[in-house]
């Protein structure tokens, strides 16, 4: 078992008693607890995810390997380990930048957003395809000298962290942790569908890569969840390939080959004719 693998195995019971927790808090406070379904849907969409990231991860390791052997440079110890978690997080920016901005990529983050509800269980509510996606994000992080154990390491603690952000349960926290890093306030206002929140906040564990590009948005008006239009459904299969059919549907209906191109690689709301 690689690294990764020991952080996500090990994290699962963290999961589950984060979201007992979490339960438990809400029923104390009167506050709307998990719809049943949605959490079940949840819950089923991380075991799809896992069951397709594990035989793709010897892919991954292949590939990384491979590049990692011609990097004439290598660190070892913890500046591995804290080079490896700032370039890390500053690759996963841009990797949910780019599932946010390139409608093929879209479809398979959509599910993620697709839940109306917002708690630790959301935060289970994965793609089945999304470790497929990772990889070219990865790449440029092997060149800084970090062993691609330590690196998949540190994305999947970079994963683990953002499973604490995904709660209604916890308010602004101390102004320079706010500042500094991606907090259940930050991530609240990701998933907002009003336009102000859109296609923001897409740090990790980090917000600081969201105040230098210009995505940074605080949460301010009560955030409404979900998507623009949302699809109303509990459906497994639907949630995981709606978008990917919505997609298909625009290309055989478009007239022009670079119409088509369009709606595969532009953003999610690009039409023929849009700026």
């Amino acid at each position: 078992m690689d690294l990764a693998s020991l952080v996500l195995w090990l994290s699962a019971p963290v999961f589950l008693l984060g979201m007992l927790v979490e339960l438990f808090v809400l029923r104390r406070r009167r506050l709307p607890c998990y719809d049943r379904r949605d959490a079940l849907l949840n819950i089923a969409s991380a075991v799809g995810n896992q069951l397709v990231a594990a035989p793709w991860a010897v892919v991954e390791a292949a590939v990384l390997l491979r590049l990692h052997s011609a990097v004439p440079w290598q660190l070892d110890g913890w500046p591995a380990w804290v080079a490896g978690m700032l370039a890390v997080d500053f690759a996963y920016y841009w990797f949910h930048r780019a599932h946010h901005e390139i409608r093929v990529l879209w479809a398979v983050h959509v599910v993620h957003h697709s839940s109306e509800s917002y708690n630790l269980s959301v935060a289970l509510r994965q793609p089945f395809l999304l470790a497929v996606t990772a990889l070219p994000f990865l790449l440029p992080v092997v060149l800084v000298g970090v062993r691609p154990e330590v690196l998949t390491a540190c994305f999947a603690i970079n994963l683990v962290y953002q499973f604490f952000v995904h709660t209604e349960v916890v308010d602004k926290l101390w102004a320079p942790v706010e500042f500094v890093f991606n907090t259940p306030s930050h991530h609240r206002a990701h998933h907002g569908s009003q336009g102000q929140y859109l296609d923001k906040n897409y740090g990790g564990i980090l917000i600081v890569w969201d105040r230098l590009f210009g995505t940074f948005e605080p949460e301010g008006e009560r955030v409404r969840y979900g998507l623009t239009k949302n699809i109303g459904t509990y459906n497994l299969l639907r949630v995981q390939t709606h978008e990917f059919a919505a997609i298909v549907r625009d290309v055989l209906g478009a007239h022009r080959w670079s119409d088509r191109i369009g709606y595969v690689l532009r953003g999610p709301g690009w039409a023929p004719g849009a700026r």
